[in-house]
C-alpha cells in the first residue's frame, strides 16, 4: 500500500465481509478437513468417507453447503461425483493453512 492512499471504504467492508463468510465455512472441522482433502486432488464421496471417516450423511451435507457456497465444483462420472476445490483464493488460503497446521504441524511459541 501506498503511503497517504486513501481506501475506499465500501470496497474494504465489502472485502471483509466476503471474507468473514470464507472463514465461517472453514471454521467447521469436517468442511476444513474435506477441502484439506482436496487440495491433493478431486475425490469421490466413497474415498472421502474412507479417508477422512467422516459418515456419508454428514459428508455429505457439508459437501452440499460447500457446493451452494462455490466453493467446491463437481464433475459426475459414471454413478462418482468427483469434487474439487473450485475458489482460487480459497485454495491459496487453504493451501498456507495446510503447510501451516499439516506440515509444520506444532504450535507457534
Amino acid at each position: 500500500m501506498v503511503a497517504g492512499a486513501t481506501l475506499d471504504v465500501r470496497k474494504v467492508k465489502r472485502a471483509a465481509s466476503e471474507a468473514a463468510g470464507v472463514l465461517r465455512l472453514l471454521a467447521n472441522e469436517d468442511r476444513l478437513a474435506i477441502l484439506c482433502q482436496l487440495i491433493q486432488g478431486e475425490a469421490c464421496v466413497s474415498e472421502l468417507e474412507t479417508l477422512l471417516e467422516i459418515k456419508q450423511p454428514t459428508l455429505s451435507q457439508q459437501l452440499g453447503v460447500l457446493r451452494n457456497d462455490e466453493i467446491v465444483a463437481t464433475r459426475r462420472e459414471g454413478k462418482n461425483i468427483y469434487y474439487q476445490i473450485a475458489d482460487r483464493r480459497v485454495l491459496a488460503l487453504l493451501q498456507l493453512m495446510y503447510e501451516l497446521f499439516c506440515v509444520n504441524g506444532r504450535k507457534a511459541s
